[in-house]
């Protein structure tokens, strides 16, 4: 085993036999394919070509937009009215091509969006070509290509170790096995597997669709529509219009063709508009654009959408579970204070200690970076490393054989104090003061024996504490306005941290967080899920949990109902991310966070995750409003429809009616809603939620609408000549109910919604005044008494609409309040005991 010199930073590795293409250079390690080995790979085609894609292609878009189960029913419909005539009965048509345009234009929009930030947000391995290393990108590596390993990264092909040092690779991702797996030159490793601790490389024996990483790198990046809450609830609805529509339209068609026996073209263009007005063909465009601006909306804030339905998850979420380091705090560290514990070693002689233990690991976390700057490799000249022991989250330390300027060779541990020393040590106590000022405290450490023995125990054991290093932590100016917004809206938050917990506390505390002055030892955690869950649900920060109790963690607040956000930036955090409901990993975390996470903060801007928050809450509660309009459409045509079956009198609408009507009461000021702002919290329910509203609308308006319908043709004489007539008073009373309901479901009323109703109402008053258009659509008010009878309808189902909107909120289970919202109403009601 080579020794590198105090002063680099070349890791100490084992190496394994030589490779093909995996010469070993002049510094003991492999050199990797030379540029002319590249080439020829590169044209037998021995490439990883795994197309990576963040969004669908321009044909899918296209596809998915045109080609739906409505636009067929549409355009059947359609081409049936270019057979009858007039053109203008066909004016549905032109709506469904122009719907489809717009969403192909806004999913073209994002797809760019989510493309441009997935370049970005890409991963870049290290390859080591001609003895030098080089990122590139995934789909360059080659077959034998050299890829370099360090804690964080992920494994993004099948290949052998080629060099070890401490290598530790999770594949509980693969496997389900939680603990991490020792490997050394000569074992497998698989795509899709991460490094929790160590470095080393790898050389790559399998690429493109032969590897692993084919089936999960596409899946993880890929743009989904699907595994949503709010797409289900859409295609159960879209299944219940399916199954209206199916037997009122047989039924239809053949009374129509019995009862206008002498006009066959009028009962067919009536029956046309009886079918198109049970379509809710704008339901899923509306859906789509909505999600779609969304994700543009987020990119502009440098937020990543890997999978769609994350958008809504993140607003459905009641606890948010955050890593304290890289999230509630920047990355970096400052060494504020160094105190020497033994007597025996001076300042200067520790600092040296410090400064080889530095140069030691090549990829140093945030703690040892922080002591790196402040001890700099120079300043342990003629010390020289061995054998190394990598940090690793689980362990809580790390450390290394160092051999000093005379011969003395020592090993030498560094990590928390906590963990390194028996309980009720003399320094614990100094450690604990130091926590509660939110200070991070290190321990180095002697130990008696060779490393291989610290590696091989359990627990160290025979230490001689040498000094406390003690580093500051750079708070995130926006964390304290973030957690106020997360308790503002209800959602739980809890800082879970593989920190000791006193200092977490404190961190937490400055920060504003509630319950931060009850921090919770992680170890001290009972092991049974129910009273882990209760202990969990209780608390609100959590120090010393390793990467298994983090998942863990998440899992017991899944099994109390919780739908549970995990956000975070190690490698630690890995398996709690993607076990949870939602992963939010930060731009510049892990390779393997970012593989699993569902978003990624490109910025690394803890303050962006509001905007997901409200990004979704936009969608849920628009679409939700849209989908009560468009399934009361549905409601009301198909109860038309069966009314006239059972009646056996002419269908009152022609198709160009039901567009009018659609058009000013649906389909414009869907498009408005769905866009606008809107921070209710999401809820549950979605169906029975939009079911409740849209059944008994429904029904009232077809019901009111056929009874004026039955009163016109009373009043008129129910004659060709009078039909218009009788439609035209139909008409009114439909339209009038339709913005009632329009009414109902954009409230509360805003400046803006005002006058998109207004703006509706006039567009009707116009339709049925202006004697162009008047004509064009057939509506013409004949006298008074049957005009004031239809608004006098339209009133009465007015007013019964307002009291079912009023009693239906009752009859659905409303969402269990969070431990937040319980302590928010207690406080309040103290305060007015106070008072």
């Amino acid at each position: 085993m080579s020794q590198g010199s105090g002063g680099g930073r070349t890791p100490v590795t084992r190496i394994a036999e030589e490779q093909p293409g995996g010469a070993i250079g002049g510094e003991g390690r492999h050199t990797g394919l030379t540029a002319a080995e590249v080439a020829e790979r590169v044209a037998r085609g021995e490439v990883n070509d795994v197309p990576v894609r963040a969004s669908r292609s321009v044909g899918e878009i296209i596809r998915g937009n045109v080609f739906t189960l409505f636009n067929a029913i549409m355009g059947v419909l359609f081409a049936v009215i270019l057979v009858v005539g007039p053109l203008k009965d066909g004016l549905f048509g032109f709506v469904v091509l122009f719907n489809a345009l717009i969403g192909i234009i806004q999913e073209l929009r994002a797809k760019k969006t989510l493309d441009s930030l997935a370049v970005i947000g890409e991963s870049r391995p290290t390859v080591r070509r001609d003895g030098q290393s080089h990122e590139v990108a995934t789909g360059d590596i080659v077959l034998g290509d050299l890829i370099e390993l360090g804690p964080g990264d992920k494994v993004v092909v099948d290949g052998v170790v080629t060099e070890s040092d401490g290598l530790e690779i999770d594949e509980s991702l693969l496997t389900g096995e939680a603990d991490p797996v020792v490997k050394q030159p000569g074992d497998t490793v698989m795509s899709g597997s991460f490094v929790v601790a160590g470095g080393g490389a790898f050389t790559a024996t399998k690429v493109g669709r032969q590897a692993y990483a084919a089936q999960l790198a596409e899946e993880a990046s890929r743009f989904t529509l699907v595994n949503s809450e709010l797409r289900n609830g859409i295609a159960k609805i879209l299944k219940f219009c399916i199954a209206l529509m199916i037997p009122a339209s047989i039924g239809l068609v053949l009374s129509q063709l019995l009862v206008q026996r002498a006009d066959t073209f009028e009962a067919i263009r009536r029956t046309v508009a009886g079918i198109v007005v049970m379509v809710p063909e704008g339901l899923v465009l509306i859906t789509s654009v909505a999600f779609a601006i969304g994700v543009i909306r987020l990119g502009r804030k440098q937020c990543l959408v890997q999978e769609l339905p994350a958008i809504e998850g993140l607003a459905r979420v009641d606890v948010v579970c955050l890593d304290k380091t890289g999230t509630l705090t920047e990355g970096g560290m400052d060494v504020t204070d160094l105190r020497v514990l033994d007597a025996g070693s001076g300042e200067p002689y520790v600092r040296q200690v410090l400064a080889a233990l530095g140069s030691s690991d090549p990829r140093p976390n945030a703690s040892l970076a922080a002591i790196i700057d402040a001890y700099p490799a120079d300043s342990a000249e003629g010390w020289r490393h061995g054998e190394t022991l990598p940090f690793s989250s689980a362990r809580k330390y790390s450390g290394a054989e160092l051999t000093e300027p005379d011969g003395t060779r020592r090993t030498w541990l560094l990590g928390a104090p906590d963990v390194l020393l028996p309980p009720g040590h003399t320094q614990l106590g100094a450690v604990d003061e130091l926590n509660t000022q939110g200070l991070r405290v290190l321990l180095l450490a002697r130990a008696d024996g060779p490393l291989e023995d610290v590696r091989a125990s359990a627990a160290p054991e025979a230490l001689t504490p040498a000094a406390l290093v003690i580093l500051e932590q750079r708070l995130r100016p926006e964390a304290p306005d973030t957690l106020r917004y997360f308790a503002e809206q209800g959602v739980d938050a809890k800082v879970i941290s593989g920190d000791n917990a006193v200092s977490v506390g404190a961190v937490a505390g400055k920060l504003g967080l509630r319950g931060a002055e009850s921090p919770v030892d992680a170890r001290e955690l009972p092991q049974d899920q129910q009273r882990m869950a209760e202990a969990v649900e209780d608390g609100a920060v959590f120090g010393r949990v390793s990467p298994q109790q983090k998942r863990e963690m998440v899992g017991a607040l899944q099994s109390k109902g919780h739908n549970v956000a995990m956000t975070g930036d190690g490698v630690n955090d890995v398996l709690a991310l993607k076990d949870a409901d939602i992963g939010v990993s930060m731009g510049s975390g892990s390779e393997a966070t970012r593989a699993v996470a569902q978003i990624v903060l490109l910025n690394n801007s803890f303050a962006t995750l509001p905007d997901v928050v409200a990004e979704g809450r936009r969608v849920i509660g628009n679409i939700e409003r849209v989908a009560n309009l468009f399934l009361t459409k549905t409601v009301y045509s198909v109860f038309l429809a069966f009314a006239v079956i059972a009646t056996q009198v002419p269908y009152p609408f022609l198709p160009r009616h039901s567009t009018l009507l659609s058009a000013l009461t649906i389909g414009t000021p869907a498009f408005f809603l769905a866009l606008a702002p809107n921070k209710e919290r999401a809820r549950p329910y979605f169906v029975r939620r939009v079911l409740r509203l849209a059944i008994p609308f429904g029904i009232l308006a077809g019901a009111a609408t056929f009874g004026t319908y039955l009163l016109a043709r009373a009043h008129y004489g129910a004659t060709d000549a009078t039909r218009e007539a009788e439609t035209t008073a139909a008409t009114l009373t439909l339209f009038l109910i339709a913005l009632w309901v329009l009414t109902i479901i954009a409230r509360p009323l805003s400046w803006w919604r005002v006058g998109l109703i207004a703006t509706m109402f006039t567009g009707f008053v116009l339709a049925i005044s202006i004697p162009f258009t008047q004509d064009f659509f057939e509506l013409q008010l004949v006298g008074t008494q049957m005009p004031l009878t239809a608004i006098g309808m339209a009133v009465a189902a007015g007013v019964i609409m307002e009291i079912a909107a009023r009693i239906a909120p009752k009859k659905v289970p409303d969402l269990p309040k969070s431990v937040t919202e319980q302590q928010q109403e207690q406080d309040r009601e103290k305060a007015g005991q106070t008072a």
